[in-house]
């Protein structure tokens, strides 16, 4: 029944209504018949007092003591108008059926007040003498009461409507605001858990395969330490620039995850020889077939093709049979890029389980480029298969697309050596 106010609106509501009351009684002081007056004016002001905190019981108590007026025999008093403003509130805040009472009450007082006018004014005519019957008299008088009280009454009714319709469509407005708002915030989320999950997949890419070549560098540097010194100062040398080019492309990775300045490592497909010589360098034997012109990939294409033959390779010689083959097929057609690695799988044990997120890794960077990847055994072999658009199709990594084929997908129970391996 009561709307949510504060305290200075309806202290300002009921001066406002205290200061037009004492207004009115002064003015119509002199006017008053009868103590009667009094109390029609006390009503209409406690009823324009309430208007905003309760308009149903504003327009209530208005009925009532206008209602008393017309028992009582009262005319009409400044106070009457107060009616108007209770009015303006049943449709600017009021309920559905509080704005129907009002909109009732504008049609429907008028025609009340019209009556009881024309009726009195009737009764004052009878033995009068007038230009035409008393009664015509009396309708003229009823019919300009009922226009006047109608606009007093209507008016403010149409224009607390307008009101109510206005700070309808600003709040639908501000809604639509904070929608798109909180839309593109939630874009830019996106945006931000994409690009932070491309970093973690270029960190893995980089330091898994660097740790690799290192790793192996020392290895032979330990051994040709005492046998032949040149090898293994040739070693260290490998190790000191796979260090510290790896070293680079990390800080640049952390700059970037920092919002600094400065790009991210995007290596091209001419880096593929420079990859390819440093796998040699660690003792895989890695084969390489090209077809096709690669020097109109866009960027974002060869950076994807030399990641996923990168952790191939990488995934070569942890998990593959030492001293055999790998066979590297590189297919660039105009519209598709298609990549192949395949390693004998080592079947002793002796390589060390993998955390599976280097397959984890190139089938996202296959999928965001729109394309397809597969990996697993085939006989004794290991094939990573790739196929993708030569231009990506997106940007951006499909909500809920999770491939099938292939290994299984991360998180679930090993089930076949290719999983333990990666």
């Amino acid at each position: 029944m009561f709307r949510p106010m504060l305290r200075a609106q309806i202290v300002t509501d009921v001066v406002v209504a205290i200061v037009l009351g004492a207004l009115v009684l002064v003015a119509t002081a002199r006017g008053m018949d009868s103590p009667l007056a009094l109390i029609t004016v006390v009503g209409m002001t406690g009823a324009l007092a309430l208007r905003r905190l309760s308009p149903g019981l504003a327009l209530g108590v208005a009925w009532v003591f206008a209602v008393f007026e017309m028992v009582t025999g009262q005319q009409p008093d400044l106070s009457n108008v107060f009616i108007a403003a209770v009015m303006y509130t049943t449709s600017a805040y009021g309920s559905r059926r509080v704005r129907f009472a009002g909109l009732v009450s504008a049609i429907g007082g008028p025609v009340i007040a019209a009556v009881y006018l024309g009726v009195d004014d009737y009764e004052s005519r009878l033995g009068m003498d007038t230009a035409t019957t008393p009664a015509q008299e009396s309708l003229k008088v009823a019919f300009s009461y009922f226009a006047v009280v109608l606009l007093l009454l209507l008016l403010p009714w149409l224009a607390g409507l307008v009101r109510r319709v206005r700070r309808s469509a600003s709040m639908s407005r501000e809604a639509q605001l904070v929608a798109e708002r909180d839309a593109a915030r939630a874009d830019r989320a996106v945006a931000v858990e994409q690009e932070r999950v491309r970093i973690a997949r270029d960190m893995h890419d980089i330091v898994a395969h660097s740790l690799a070549v290192v790793i192996a560098q020392a290895d032979g540097a330990r051994y040709a330490l005492k046998a032949d010194p040149a090898i293994a100062d040739e070693a260290l040398g490998t190790i000191s620039t796979t260090a510290r080019r790896a070293l680079g492309d990390v800080r640049e990775l952390l700059g970037a995850l920092r919002h600094e300045q400065g790009s991210a490592p995007t290596p091209e497909i001419d880096d593929i020889e420079r990859l390819v010589g440093e796998m040699r360098g660690v003792g895989l034997d890695v084969r390489v077939e090209r077809e096709g012109d690669p020097s109109d990939l866009p960027t974002t294409t060869q950076l994807a093709v030399y990641r996923i033959v990168q952790e191939s390779l990488t995934n070569a010689w942890k998990h593959g049979e030492p001293g055999t083959p790998v066979h590297t097929a590189l297919t660039y057609r105009p519209d598709t890029v298609e990549i192949s690695v395949v390693n004998r799988r080592a079947d002793d044990g002796t390589r060390g389980p993998g955390t599976g997120h280097g397959l984890v890794g190139m089938r996202e960077r296959a999928t965001m480029t729109g394309g397809t990847m597969t990996a697993g055994p085939r006989g004794d072999d290991f094939a990573v298969a790739v196929r993708m658009p030569t231009v990506p199709a997106s940007g951006q990594m499909p909500r809920g697309l999770v491939p099938t084929t292939g290994i299984p997908a991360p998180r679930t129970t090993p089930t076949s050596q290719e999983h333990t391996r990666r």
